[in-house]
């Protein structure tokens, strides 16, 4: 019986050498040389969608602190609670009930804890 060190070595060696196969199937977990091609261009197009939403999400922080910065410096708070809540009711309405979480999300990005 291997020792546990060598058993978590011998782990790792297997998930690394399953992450980074070459194979395209392996790495799409297609059956057929027309879906390998379907899901790598696929996932292409989604790597670009994340990339601008990544910068997106990073403009919109942005320009939530500007907003911050402005009602704090006329006297303001922070953060406008009914705001907020108009936000979170477009995303319900537009997403369902994982469209509230993602507007959490983002909300917690652009102005912190409260």
């Amino acid at each position: 019986m291997p020792t546990t060190t060598a058993a978590a070595a011998n782990i790792t060696t297997n998930i690394t050498t399953n992450v980074t196969t070459n194979d395209p199937a392996e790495k799409t977990g297609a059956r057929t040389e027309e879906a390998v091609g379907v899901i790598t261009d696929a996932r292409e197009r989604i790597d670009a969608l994340d990339d601008r939403i990544i910068g997106l999400v990073q403009e919109r922080m942005a320009v939530s602190a500007v907003i911050q910065d402005a009602r704090i410096a006329s006297g303001g708070r922070r953060v406008n609670l009914s705001r907020e809540m108009e936000i979170l009711a477009h995303y319900r309405d537009a997403l369902g009930k994982p469209g509230t979480s993602l507007a959490m999300t983002l909300l917690e990005l652009c102005r912190g804890r409260i």
